[in-house]
């Protein structure tokens, strides 16, 4: 997959997802955006995880608490 935004790989899945939900497809078309709605879908995570990992390193750099880590 080409590098894209967040966005525009969330749009793509948005439109696979839709085609998944045409009654008229066809099995090999409905198996075909599966399989692309599921790609979609760990670049969606993957992107979401790099970026939540960034802003954990920024608010640790910046002294802040972890906001996901409850304090004891």
């Amino acid at each position: 997959m080409e590098n894209k935004t967040f966005e525009q790989y969330l749009a793509e899945l948005d439109n696979a997802l839709k085609a998944l939900e045409n009654k008229d497809a066809t099995l090999e078309e409905s198996v075909a955006n599966y399989t692309k709605g599921l790609e979609l879908a760990k670049k969606c995570y993957e992107i979401l995880d790099t970026n939540e990992k960034l802003v954990v390193k920024k608010m640790t750099e910046a002294g802040l608490v972890d906001f996901a880590t409850p304090e004891e």
